[in-house]
């Protein structure tokens, strides 16, 4: 693997800026999310937390507090996936909003799986 210069090198951060935009758009442009504040605000709390987490870890570093960082980060996916379904349920998402969101966390979460799979064995 190459060296990483920043946090902004990782794809895992990458992908979970883009869910960022995403659920700040949608929660905006929708008119029943947009009044739910508690679920709205929980939900880009979370997805703020993955990238957050991802950089704070980063700049720490050490490997062993690196993975720290990138578990909390993974259970902040776990926290967004849980919120996304509710919203879903509510009708607050479209199906491809669901979608587009779904696939988006998935995939942050299994390159941070990944990524800490890869970093525990450099230990």
């Amino acid at each position: 693997m190459a060296k990483l210069n920043s946090f902004e090198d990782i794809i895992a951060w990458q992908k979970a800026r883009v869910l960022n935009a995403e659920i700040y758009s949608i929660t905006n442009n929708n008119n029943l999310f947009a009044k739910d504040y508690g679920l709205r605000d929980q939900m880009r709390r979370a997805s703020v937390s993955i990238t957050s987490n991802i950089a704070e870890g980063f700049e720490r570093e050490t490997t062993k507090e690196f993975i720290r960082f990138l578990y909390i980060a993974k259970a902040s996916a776990g926290e967004f996936r849980s919120q996304l379904y509710l919203a879903f349920d509510l009708k607050y998402l479209s199906n491809d909003e669901f979608n587009s969101l779904n696939n988006k966390i998935n995939d942050v979460s299994k390159l941070l799986s990944g990524f800490i799979r890869y970093l525990k064995g450099t230990l």
